[in-house]
């Protein structure tokens, strides 16, 4: 037996930014109780894992604000409003890494913290990888730089503790019966 939806009684916009905003909901369940759901709303994620030919993955070490340090992390980016997950992700790996990818495999999507937001991440396997000849455009605001590993040392470096974020591991979960 489905549940019925909650009923939206009262929304309001709280901020909104460059990249997503923060809206402020007054619900009514199907038990009557009624309350207020924060939430962020995001355009979505595209993230790539990038496989060399000699099986190394890519990877950036990127300097995370909210973290306050920098994460080990597959290249993503935000999706334009004029873009599909896959174009968004063939434009961030060049523009991360400096690699082009040849091949492309969907790996699925999932959302990141659904608890709080509605951003969904759109994950690919990127294989055939090319180095270009000119070093990465990173955005004015990224503090990234690349990484090479094998998938052992990036599971060691997971199991000691280096800092690497959510959709990266997710991303790696599901890629992992094709590395």
């Amino acid at each position: 037996m489905a549940l019925e939806p909650p009923q939206l009684l009262k929304q309001k916009l709280l901020y909104q930014g460059r990249k997503f905003s923060f809206e402020v909901s007054r619900l009514r369940l199907p038990n009557q109780a009624e309350g207020d759901w924060e939430c962020i709303r995001h355009p979505g994620g595209a993230l790539a894992i990038p496989v060399t030919a000699d099986g190394k993955l890519v990877l950036v070490r990127q300097y995370r604000f909210a973290a306050k340090q920098r994460l080990l992390e597959f290249p993503a980016g935000t999706i334009e409003a004029h873009e599909s997950p896959l174009t968004t992700i063939q434009r961030e790996i060049e523009e991360e890494t400096g690699y082009r990818a040849n091949r492309w495999t969907d790996l699925g999507k999932f959302y990141l913290a659904p608890g709080y937001s509605d951003e969904m991440i759109y994950a690919f396997l990127a294989q055939d990888l090319e180095k270009l000849d000119v070093p990465p455009a990173m955005d004015a605001d990224e503090d990234l730089e690349t990484v090479l590993m094998t998938l052992d040392e990036l599971e060691a470096a997971i199991r000691r503790g280096e800092p690497v974020d959510s959709k990266s591991i997710s991303s790696l979960m599901l890629a992992r019966p094709l590395l």
